[in-house]
């Protein structure tokens, strides 16, 4: 299907010439960027093209809506996906149906085949709900203006949920009716301390599951991979959001002593959700190692062959000792580094002494950014690895995420527990107003907007507690008539 369908592309930074351009490119525009910025189009965003090769005006306006571009990269990127899935099963399946002219029937016959038919990706209820979800938000926003005469997803009214839920009842509303309401949105999976550091060894350092260096282990970045995956387990980031940050955000001071924290600037935090992040020492010992061996190797074998003097308008930091550093593209104004989102990071460098150097700091054995997708693929090998040693172990990035947030929780909540019991009602009003509580707590570190996202942890914590319950029951079930007389205690 993809072969015949429609294409996910995406807005260049820049344009690149034709080494013999044909006569009508001299007529187009020559500064690309500021024809960009005078569209309002950013660098990057998502557009469709036909099977036939067209540009839909009205297809693509949607897009460009304040709608989109004020949603997150991943948001405007996954729905450009699900729309050209629904688009692609249109002129495929449906006889090269329009998207003006989807009606209900063609969205009930590409749930079935998405969901039911033996034939089909047979996807599962969080999948469809996410797909779902932006197919909704394409059509409801044609509906307003005018590109469609309805929606060809059905709509039911909004369920209000229950007051005793705590959660905020919306007044009025729509949303789809062919929602599942089956996705596991309590089921977390996160890993304890233990099992955690045997996947690390084994999965990214190259161990066996016996703690002895793996001879048949080809991996190059084994500290860098390790040192990656230890900041996100003990500070709960987003892969995108750790992927991101630069040496100007970094902690990298030594001798310091318990934990440091630095600011994810909101540019890059999902949904603008600003933060202090707290690194242990442990894990700033390990990030000065990389940077000052690992990360250094790269840098010089890059400069040695040429790969950053080929980099095409980047953004280059002078003086990186400001307190607040600026970067500057050729002939450009100067930009504080904070406010560079992740497409312009991967362009951002620091002009030293030997010559230029990406800010990034997680770099690829080329000395250039690592890529979201790069990451993804060395957390697929290193389950890959662990499965090869029969260790029944894996993890994803989000994975880590959860498993923080479920051991930071139910640390703070025995320790907030004990001080409580300790005081008289009074004194527990005012240390919960001084102090707060840890969910609130837990919340701010993950980015939540509500608490009532951090509370799907507490199902973790419950699930942890009958665990160590039912370890304490009894296994002598066996009928006394049955058992020898000197296995019974007289």
């Amino acid at each position: 299907m993809s072969e015949l369908g429609w294409r996910v592309r995406y807005v260049p930074a820049e344009l690149t010439l034709p080494a013999r351009p044909l006569p009508f490119v001299n007529e187009l525009p020559t500064a690309w960027s500021d024809w960009l910025a005078d569209e309002d189009v950013p660098s990057g965003t998502p557009y469709l093209i036909s099977p036939t090769f067209e540009y839909d005006v009205d297809l693509n306006a949607y897009f460009l809506s304040h709608q989109m571009l004020g949603a997150a990269k991943n948001t405007r990127n996954g729905y450009a996906r699900d729309v050209k899935a629904f688009l692609d099963f249109l002129w495929v399946s449906r006889r090269r149906t329009s998207w003006r002219d989807a009606t209900e029937a063609d969205h009930i016959a590409y749930l079935v085949w998405r969901r039911r038919d033996p034939n089909g990706p047979r996807i599962d209820d969080a999948t469809w709900d996410r797909e779902l979800a932006g197919v909704n938000s394409f059509y409801r926003w044609q509906l307003r203006a005018g590109n469609v005469a309805a929606n060809p997803i059905p709509q039911r009214p909004v369920r209000q949920p229950p007051i005793e839920s705590g959660r905020r009842r919306a007044a009025g509303g729509e949303t789809p009716a062919t929602a599942s309401h089956g996705a596991a949105r309590e089921k977390i999976e996160w890993l304890p301390a233990d099992s955690y550091r045997r996947w690390r060894d084994v999965g990214m350092r190259g161990y066996t599951p016996a703690g002895l260096p793996d001879p048949a282990f080809r991996g190059r970045f084994a500290a860098r991979n390790s040192t990656f995956c230890d900041l996100m387990v003990r500070t709960g980031m987003r892969l995108s959001e750790q992927s991101a940050l630069t040496l100007f955000e970094l902690p990298l001071a030594r001798g310091l002593g318990g934990y440091q924290r630095f600011w994810l600037p909101p540019v890059i935090a999902k949904g603008g959700s600003a933060r202090w992040i707290y690194v242990p020492e442990s894990v700033v010992a390990d990030l000065i190692a990389y940077g000052e061996i690992d990360r250094a190797e790269v840098i010089a074998d890059a400069r040695a062959a040429g790969r950053y003097r080929r980099a095409r308008r980047p953004f280059v930091v002078e003086d990186p000792t400001r307190s607040r550093p600026q970067a500057r593209q050729p002939g450009g104004a100067p930009i504080k580094v904070r406010q560079l989102d992740l497409g312009e990071r991967r362009n951002l460098y620091i002009d030293g002494p030997d010559g230029l150097e990406p800010a990034a700091f997680w770099l690829s054995e080329y000395g250039l950014p690592m890529a979201v997708s790069s990451w993804k693929g060395l957390f697929g090998e290193a389950n890959k690895r662990c499965a090869r040693h029969a260790l029944a172990l894996r993890a994803h990035a989000h994975m880590l995420r959860h498993t923080f947030a479920v051991i930071t929780l139910e640390q703070m909540q025995r320790g907030h527990i004990a001080n409580l019991a300790k005081l008289e009602p009074a004194q527990r009003e005012h240390y919960t107003r001084v102090f707060g509580d840890p969910p609130d707590w837990v919340r701010r570190r993950l980015g939540h907007r509500s608490v009532t996202t951090t509370h799907i942890y507490f199902h973790c914590l419950a699930e942890l507690e009958m665990e160590t319950r039912l370890a304490l029951v009894p296994d002598a079930w066996e009928d006394p008539r049955d058992t020898a007389l000197s296995r019974i205690a007289v």
